[in-house]
């Protein structure tokens, strides 16, 4: 039912008060669920480690992506998708990127293509410079890192982060 209102028919006021979709979801919850929400608990320890930004960027997408596909591995990978796009692994952590976009190949896939999987760069912005991958190399004390290629230095940048996670989960 439509109401004259002035000089146009608009819809009638609705008697309920409004409520954003936030707090029609979180309605039913006890205080304590909202405040632990499920991306806190399942946080990897390399975010742990790393900055605020980085933890709220794939806290917010873990937790859209558990509303919209339920929990588990599709939900970790869209919020780690996200991550990669504003961050990069360095060792046992995740900086920010020099320029957001795409990590690599895999990354700038979309649709169908995307969903087929492929093989990813593991965190390390494969879209960088090499001299960039260089520095990163330094930091992370890769050897041989003057003779390699870029696509050897991703590489090696892949062992070297996944060395560094494991000496600080011990």
């Amino acid at each position: 039912m439509w109401i004259w209102a002035t000089s146009h028919w608009m819809p009638p006021v609705c008697s309920r008060p409004y409520r954003s979709s936030l707090s029609r979801r979180l309605s039913g919850r006890r205080t304590d669920e909202v405040m632990n929400m499920p991306a806190k608990k399942d946080m990897p320890s390399t975010l742990q480690r790393s900055p605020k930004k980085a933890q709220e960027t794939w806290g917010k997408t873990h937790d859209s992506a558990v509303d919209q596909y339920g929990e588990g591995e599709r939900a970790h990978r869209t919020a780690f998708d996200s991550l990669k796009h504003s961050f990069e692994k360095v060792g046992d952590h995740w900086e920010p990127k020099e320029k957001k976009g795409p990590s690599d190949s895999q990354a700038a896939k979309r649709g169908a293509a995307a969903r087929k999987g492929g093989k990813t760069a593991g965190g390390v912005d494969a879209n960088a410079s090499k001299a960039h991958l260089m520095d990163l190399a330094k930091r992370l004390d890769v050897s041989g890192r003057s003779r390699m290629t870029k696509k050897q230095l991703v590489d090696a940048l892949q062992k070297a982060n996944a060395r560094e996670t494991s000496k600080a989960t011990r």
